[in-house]
């Protein structure tokens, strides 16, 4: 009893000092994309069948928004049209240079005859002469040669005066053999990329109120999305952003040629300390050297500011064929830490030091959904209830980047299903610039707008899944980017509800034993929640084996009530971590049990460990009034103070069931114990309007029994005050008792 005692201290200690916690994403196995190097192995150990690919070289203006992908992309194909190769071998011939035969193998070990006097029991050795030969070195191209004195791979021992065969012993595994390596080669010549590695994390999402569509984000994450230096506290060099080469032979300082910038740290990810820095450097081609031009540290600074970098590019040394130049950042190598985001990078002429605008107009985020609350719901909930559905406040964000006032014109979001124009809205261009005559300077402008009348998603449509497409314009009075002046995205119906927009730029989760983490969603119908997807990002470490049992929770009165589902607590979750972009992992109630809701639910974990689980948090959307935790075994609940919405969404029952495999489970199948009074500090009754007889067994909330019986009646009195979970012979799902 004194360590049961131990273990309810401890644990009572994890609720008081519980709490919800965001965290940094330590990799996104969504980044998935090889990283490009001029030179990239497909084998390890040697460069057999390696690419190495010949680029072409650029021209100015050279400039990228980050709107679109302009990542040169490298093809590891053999039997593209203009591969070349080279074939080359381990072992070459002394004199001839030429390969040796493919079977013949060495040693650089000396080997030797050995002869046996059985007259004087003796042994003579007699050394074999060596054999120089070319050796290579395959690891890299090209091959480096060195002439290598070798030896044959085996002893000989022969006795004196013995009629028989000489033995000969081999060498198992020698180490001089034959092999060979074929490097490949291919030229691109394909202006319109601009990069020519993806080290950098291009995406929509990470920046707070970027300049226009898409970044190009600096953390610690590797071109797969994984830490350069996994679990460790090392700060150094990570991502780089390298340009093709650019032909600036025919320009001088005279041409008023200027690079320019804008860089924001943070955005709504993890911030950079003062020690972690962004840094543009610029290729000397003659003298093969990378020279320092700008630096900026990690700042204690709001994230919404926006840093404009302008350059003067002067020195001879930089106007040559093959200038380059490249940004990387300094900072934590074990994830997305220490974030720096980068957008209009511009090289140009002429130019000036006035010359520091980027005169465009431009959407800032894509637009999410057309739905009101939420990103996306299951087709017939849809289709059975379709009025009031559409949003009345959809989120639009532009932002004036030039340097005057600039009239507002009207917008418009079409609808399209397979390709076909079903309807559209007005964006009215007054809303657009917040009820201004213009679009002051320098500014950025979130709106909301009325979608909820007019067109509207058609119900008839048949089938269990269905996919619109929207394309929202916006412009302004001067010449712009045309680019930045609309933006996709694609409405989802499936077999779920969601709050995120799928991409998650936090991890999100309480800090402690036993808590809970509970979404609340209102559903258009009744109908029958089978489980949840949740999407889990690492974190700092690797969570994968911590525990959590799948919750559903009925409404009270605005938080979570009572306990409608939960996992078997001998039979808990884990994390898993997808590898696929922003990928979500699939969690089916046990026995594929179908929970009826007819309003207002909750979907969440109870977890068994002190440590955030970190769910992904879309910190875009926010819907942290939906979001509730406790810490205190369900008796309170609070809502989060972290703005963004938790990745976690229910699963219905649809038309989908079929193609999952799921069959119904009804309420006749389970049974229907009743357990009161619950909390209780003293005695519990059992009563079931059938059974006459039960078989229990009580748990503490670390699985270990403390009572058993086969009473209908338990008597608490003389345990710690605390939750426990009763399992009664028969039913699944153990019964969740409270000692007060």
């Amino acid at each position: 009893m004194k360590h049961l005692n131990l273990i309810v201290f401890l644990f009572c200690n994890a609720l008081l000092f519980g709490q919800e916690e965001v965290g940094p994403i330590e990799f996104r196995v969504a980044k998935v994309t090889k990283g490009a190097n001029s030179s990239e192995k497909l084998n390890n150990g040697t460069f057999d069948s390696t690419f190495i690919f010949a680029l072409d070289t650029l021209s100015i203006p050279f400039f990228d928004d980050f709107s679109s992908d302009l990542f040169q992309k490298y093809p590891y194909d053999f039997t593209l049209p203009g591969i070349t190769s080279e074939k080359h071998y381990r072992l070459k011939d002394n004199v001839t240079n030429l390969p040796l035969a493919a079977s013949i193998t060495y040693t650089t070990q000396p080997t030797f005859r050995r002869v046996y006097d059985l007259s004087t029991s003796t042994a003579t050795d007699f050394p074999f002469p060596s054999v120089n030969v070319k050796l290579g070195d395959l690891s890299s191209y090209p091959p480096v040669y060195a002439t290598t004195a070798v030896y044959p791979p085996y002893y000989i021992y022969d006795t004196i005066g013995v009629a028989d065969t000489p033995d000969t012993v081999w060498i198992v595994g020698p180490d001089i053999f034959q092999d060979s390596a074929t490097q490949f080669f291919l030229s691109i010549n394909d202006p319109s990329k601009l990069w020519m590695n993806e080290d950098v994390y291009h995406n929509y999402t990470q920046a707070y109120n970027p300049w226009s569509l898409g970044v190009a984000t600096f953390d610690g994450l590797d071109p797969n999305g994984y830490p350069y230096q996994i679990g460790s506290t090392v700060s150094n060099y990570a991502d780089v952003l390298l340009s093709k080469p650019i032909d600036l032979s025919t320009h001088t300082a005279g041409d008023s040629l200027y690079f320019s910038f804008v860089y924001q740290a943070k955005g709504l990810g993890d911030a950079p300390e003062y020690n972690d820095s962004l840094l543009l450097e610029f290729y000397a081609k003659d003298l093969d050297q990378w020279i320092h031009m700008w630096s900026v540290n990690g700042t204690s600074a709001p994230q919404t500011d926006w840093g404009v970098v302008h350059i003067p590019v002067t020195n001879a040394m930089f106007f040559k064929k093959g200038f380059q130049f490249r940004l990387r950042n300094y900072g934590g190598m074990s994830g997305a830490l220490d974030l720096f985001h980068v957008d209009y990078v511009h090289l140009r002429a002429p130019s000036g030091y006035q010359d520091s605008l980027f005169k465009d107009f431009a959407f800032s985020y894509p637009v999410n959904t057309l739905l009101k609350d939420y990103t996306s719901v299951p087709w017939d909930h849809f289709k059975n209830n379709p009025v009031g559905k559409m949003s009345d406040q959809v989120k639009i964000v532009v932002r004036n980047n030039n340097n005057v006032l600039s009239n507002f014109q009207n917008g418009t979001c079409e609808v399209f299903y397979n390709g076909a124009l079903e309807g559209n809205y007005t964006l009215m261009g007054q809303t657009l610039a917040g009820g201004n005559i213009n679009y002051d300077p320098r500014t950025t402008y979130t709106s909301l707008h009325d979608f909820s009348s007019g067109y509207q998603y058609d119900p008839s449509k048949l089938g269990d899944k269905q996919t619109f497409t929207h394309l929202t314009q916006a412009t302004a009075q001067f010449p712009n980017l045309d680019i930045n002046d609309s933006t996709r995205n694609t409405q989802v119906f499936a077999n779920y509800y969601s709050y995120d927009d799928g991409s998650a730029e936090l991890a999100y989760g309480p800090t402690s034993a036993q808590a809970r983490l509970a979404i609340k969603y209102v559903p258009y119908e009744s109908d029958s929640v089978i489980g949840a997807m949740i999407h889990f990002v690492p974190s700092v470490v690797d969570l994968s084996n911590k525990l959590f049992l799948l919750t559903l929770w009925a409404d009270n009165g605005g938080v979570p009530g009572a306990v409608l589902y939960e996992d078997n607590l001998f039979f808990p979750r884990n994390p898993v971590y997808q590898n696929s972009p922003n990928g979500f992992t699939t969690y089916y109630f046990k026995d594929t049990l179908k929970v009826k809701v007819d309003g207002p639910f909750y979907i969440g974990w109870r977890q068994l460990d002190p440590v955030r689980l970190n769910a992904g948090l879309d910190a875009n959307i926010d819907h942290k009034d939906r979001t509730f935790y406790s810490v205190d075994n369900g008796v309170t609940w609070q809502s989060s103070s972290f703005e963004g919405s938790v990745m976690i969404r229910p699963i219905f029952s649809t038309g989908m069931d079929k193609e999952l495999g799921l069959d119904q489970l009804t309420e006749d199948n389970r049974s229907k114990w009743s357990v009161f009074p619950n909390p209780t500090n003293d005695l519990l009754y059992l009563k079931h309007e059938l059974k006459q007889e039960v078989n229990w067994v009580l748990y503490n909330p670390f699985g270990a029994m403390v009572q058993q019986g086969d009473t209908f009646q338990l008597n608490l009195s003389e345990l710690p005050i605390g939750m426990y979970f009763l399992k009664i012979a028969g039913q699944d799902q153990p019964v969740r008792v409270l000692k007060n």
